[in-house]
């Protein structure tokens, strides 16, 4: 079987790999243009074509695939049998979708139809959604709409979104490797999905990550855990963005026994009650926030028992409110 996968970032990485050791041959990887990143501006590849290359797979970048001849010619003279795709970063056209006789089917880091869209991890995390997964599907013109093949599950508990990352990534290359000799041999199944239990996950920007102190704790720690790796959680200290990397909800026992935290119970949202060795303790909508990893700018995060170390956070500062 001739497969063509199309893929760009880290979490596409392994199910390339698995496929370089399935036996079947990946004829070309198509992936984004490489960019300038970072404050060097240095051009940098894709994760996908790095692999690649070191796997020795020719790759394709094409600028745009929609209304694309010469790419479209590119493609049919490979004549893959399938196409697989796993956060390719754009759209497939008509076009290629039904070019490969066995379909295009794509690796969605969500249980569909929940999350469909461009940060399924993100918005499951930031939810505070119990399970998620990985599902492959066959692929249509909407937005991941096509029939389901399979999905494996995985508990997201404590979880940051960066973790997941590297779980589903994972997940999702053993799941097509399972599934190939279904979809070769034409026995995959082919589930519908109810576009009625459709949820959807639009991208994430940094303005999104703004801790909102008068929001329940539990919505804070699972703002902080599902902006995490990137692109970070924040808040304002004394004029300055700060990152928060790493927050949890203080107990109620833990609570009582914080003396500074006596005759403090009605303070404003954001309020810094107290700031030990364990963290810095903020007044939030119903309870207490408890923040012990942070980021100061230009400086590398770090915990706040290191950062207390040399630097104050004062009691009665209110966090978010300049």
């Amino acid at each position: 079987m001739t497969i063509v996968y199309m893929g760009t970032p880290d979490f596409a990485v392994p199910a390339l790999v698995a496929l370089a050791q399935s036996g079947h041959e990946v004829a070309a990887v198509v992936t984004q243009p490489d960019k300038a990143r970072d404050r060097g501006k240095k051009v940098q590849l894709t994760p996908v074509k790095a692999k690649a290359l070191e796997l020795g797979i020719p790759v394709l970048q094409p600028e745009k695939i929609k209304n694309n001849e010469e790419f479209y010619q590119e493609l049919r003279n490979i004549a893959p049998d399938l196409i697989v795709v796993a956060a390719y970063g754009k759209i497939l056209p008509k076009s290629i979708l039904e070019l490969p006789p066995l379909g295009c089917v794509n690796i969605h880091a969500s249980l569909l139809p929940a999350w469909r869209g461009a940060a399924p991890i993100h918005r499951c995390v930031i939810n505070g959604d119990r399970i998620t997964g990985v599902t492959l599907m066959y692929m249509a013109e909407g937005m991941d709409t096509g029939d389901m093949i399979g999905s494996v599950t995985t508990e997201v508990g404590q979880k940051t979104t960066g973790e997941l990352h590297e779980e589903l990534a994972q997940l999702g290359a053993e799941l097509l490797t399972k599934t190939l000799p279904e979809i070769e041999s034409k026995s995959a199944p082919r589930t519908p999905q109810d576009d009625a239990l459709a949820t959807y996950a639009p991208m994430v920007f940094k303005q999104d990550g703004v801790l909102d102190y008068t929001r329940p704790v539990r919505e804070l720690c699972c703002l902080v855990r599902g902006m995490n790796s990137w692109p970070g959680a924040s808040t304002t200290c004394r004029g300055q963005v700060v990152k928060i990397w790493e927050a949890r909800e203080v107990r109620s026992d833990e609570m009582r026994s914080l003396k500074a935290a006596e005759g403090k119970e009605n303070a404003a949202p954001g309020t810094v009650i107290a700031v030990d060795k364990r963290g810095v303790f903020v007044a939030a909508g119903d309870g207490m926030l408890c923040i012990s990893r942070l980021q100061f700018p230009g400086k590398r995060a770090v915990s706040v028992e290191e950062y207390i170390k040399g630097n104050t956070i004062e009691t009665g500062v209110i966090l978010g409110g300049e």
